[in-house]
């Protein structure tokens, strides 16, 4: 690995059939980190990661996630979930500004591993 600045303004933020939008803001065979936008009042499609476990960095707004058997629970600015490989997880924003997180993904973060648990 070199250094690198990646500054976020060059991002390019791709909206998803999950219902938000995402911007990858790094990527390695080992880790994968993007820039997730949830719309006010929306909930993510309940799906999980085969083979790769996630955590959330909430960086702005407030919302309730749901993960695994663990209660809904809100969170808000500067909280942190741990998603491990496999487990269920949505997210919803409660609020009437955009919620926003960091996701950081081990191993990196591909197509393959996505499970949606929700008949469209």
């Amino acid at each position: 690995m070199k250094p690198m600045i990646i500054k976020a303004a060059n991002l390019e933020e791709t909206a998803t059939y999950e219902r938000c939008s995402v911007a990858e803001n790094y990527h390695s065979d080992n880790v994968s980190v993007a820039r997730a936008t949830v719309k006010a009042g929306v909930t993510t499609v309940a799906h999980h990661l085969t083979g790769v476990e996630e955590i959330y960095i909430i960086t702005n707004g407030q919302g309730v996630v749901e993960v695994g058997n663990l209660p809904p629970t809100k969170v808000v600015e500067g909280d942190v979930v741990v998603i491990p490989a496999g487990v269920s997880q949505k997210i919803t924003n409660t609020e009437k500004t955009d919620l926003v997180f960091t996701c950081i993904c081990t191993p990196r973060f591909t197509a393959r591993c996505y499970v949606d648990e929700e008949a469209h």
